[in-house]
């Protein structure tokens, strides 16, 4: 499903001479439907970096990304666009939405850009947003007013409301107490069970036993 042939990538400094920065060379992964795969390193090791091109916000300086048949090093930014739409999801750390939309209508906006009707997707961001503990009277605020904890799980929530091939997760767990980590980790474990393949950061050691069928190291692809 997710597939990393020769990847590299290098960041230009154009505001120091043109400077070019090696970050990581010939990166070859493959996930299969089912699998969580987590990424190890230090700070600075690319874990993120790998994750935005993947998800085609990064450039990769050579080498191929094919994620659910589209090569996201390759494709026009209309396919990239339609491949996030329909068939990726990506939790990252931080929340970024229109202020003043309220909650609710954020976590069912995917859901939405995919055709499905109101009520189903204001029914399905509900069910999350209860799951995660969200109280019923934050719904029709906006999630910038909320605590970092909860803005977190409305990222979760918003990620995990389509049923797609593909997930990225940015420390999923972070910021969270025990009762909302277990929801997050169950919610993993029920989108591998349907088949999605999962890239993830995860510096919480126990969740990424739990979840993660096997580690990759990225000190490998140092460049």
């Amino acid at each position: 499903m997710i597939e990393l042939s020769n990847v590299s990538k290098t960041f230009t400094l154009h505001n120091q001479g043109a400077a070019v920065i090696p970050v990581m060379s010939d990166v070859t992964l493959s996930v299969a439907p089912g699998e969580c795969v987590g990424l190890l390193g230090a700070s600075g090791a690319g874990k993120s970096t790998l994750m935005r091109m993947i998800w085609g916000n990064y450039l990769a300086a050579s080498g191929r990304i094919t994620v659910a048949g589209t090569d996201v090093a390759r494709a026009e930014p209309r396919e990239i666009l339609a491949l996030r739409r329909e068939r990726m999801a990506y939790v990252s750390q931080f929340l970024r939405v229109v202020p003043r939309v309220p909650t609710i209508e954020v976590v069912a906006e995917p859901l939405l850009l995919t055709g499905t009707p109101e009520d189903q997707a204001r029914d399905r961001a509900a069910a999350l947003l209860a799951r995660l503990r969200i109280p019923e009277r934050l719904w029709q605020l906006s999630p910038t007013t909320f605590s970092g904890g909860e803005q977190q799980r409305v990222n979760i929530a918003r990620g995990f409301i389509r049923q797609v091939p593909v997930m990225l997760l940015d420390e999923p767990t972070a910021s969270l107490d025990a009762a909302n980590r277990e929801t997050v980790l169950s919610l993993i474990g029920e989108a591998k069970a349907r088949g999605t393949a999962i890239v993830g950061i995860f510096h919480d050691e126990a969740a990424r036993d739990r979840v993660c069928d096997r580690m990759i190291d990225m000190a490998r692809f140092a460049a």
